[in-house]
């Protein structure tokens, strides 16, 4: 969850005196209305029933919170079905991780597909980030376990900073996935401009709740903070997968 985003959910919470009566003609007007009072900078994209009676999904952006019917209550935090087990709010969140990612488009990403595809892990990355060089180093091994890696940049110390300003270089190569592998290598790679998603790849990264690179999103949503070995990733997403089933 984004600090502006946690700040504006702490001042939803502690606003009591503004909570909304049930007076609307159902419960997603109530929750727009309650919603609109306390987090006025942020709109619901989607308002879905959960399995919990009188409890709903909230979808803002990329994140997910619970409301009341009447707008009252809002709940920010695991919710678990104690009979499956299963953790209803990381469900939700995983999805929303899915649809964030799908929705920047694989054209704005740096793509190291298998051969044969089983999986599609999307990687947020820093050049000079260790760990991220070690992944990058097994980037054969992962393709070869049948891994597809989408490669989108976070560099850690922000906009206009070295580790920046490398990632527009990488992009902006004639060769990208050369010039992203020179540059996990250590190699100094040319220095170039042009119209970029760099801005855009932090910022989702940001929504995501990205604290450290690399950062795994799976093709089920699943988020992963670290570096994971091919063969360990492998049995991950395999899991992930059936479970999913």
């Amino acid at each position: 969850m984004t600090l502006r985003f946690q700040s504006l959910l702490f001042a939803a919470m502690c606003a009591s005196n503004l909570t909304i009566a049930p007076a609307f003609a159902d419960e997603t007007t109530a929750i727009r209305a309650a919603l609109a009072k306390v987090l006025p900078d942020e709109q619901a994209t989607a308002i879905q029933p959960s399995p919990i009676k009188n409890l709903f999904q909230v979808n803002v952006g990329s994140q997910v919170i619970f409301m009341t019917d009447d707008g009252r209550y809002l709940i920010d935090g695991a919710i678990i079905d104690l009979t499956t087990r299963k953790d209803i709010t990381e469900t939700a969140r995983a999805a929303a991780r899915r649809v964030a990612v799908a929705a920047l488009g694989s054209d704005k990403m740096i793509q190291f597909n298998a051969d044969k595809p089983k999986h599609t892990v999307t990687v947020f990355t820093d050049i000079d980030c260790g760990y991220c060089r070690k992944l990058h180093q097994k980037i054969g091994d992962y393709n070869a376990a049948g891994i597809s890696v989408n490669y989108l940049f976070f560099p850690r110390s922000g906009i206009n900073t070295p580790s920046y300003d490398k990632a527009v270089s990488v992009w902006c190569a004639d060769d990208r996935k050369a010039a992203m592998t020179a540059a996990k290598n250590g190699e100094t790679v040319p220095n170039k401009t042009c119209d970029n998603p760099i801005q855009q790849q932090m910022e989702l990264g940001e929504q995501l709740n990205i604290r450290g690179t690399p950062a795994l999103v799976l093709d089920s949503g699943e988020l992963i903070p670290g570096f994971v070995e091919p063969k360990q990733l492998t049995k991950m997403l395999d899991q992930s997968q059936v479970s999913a089933h």
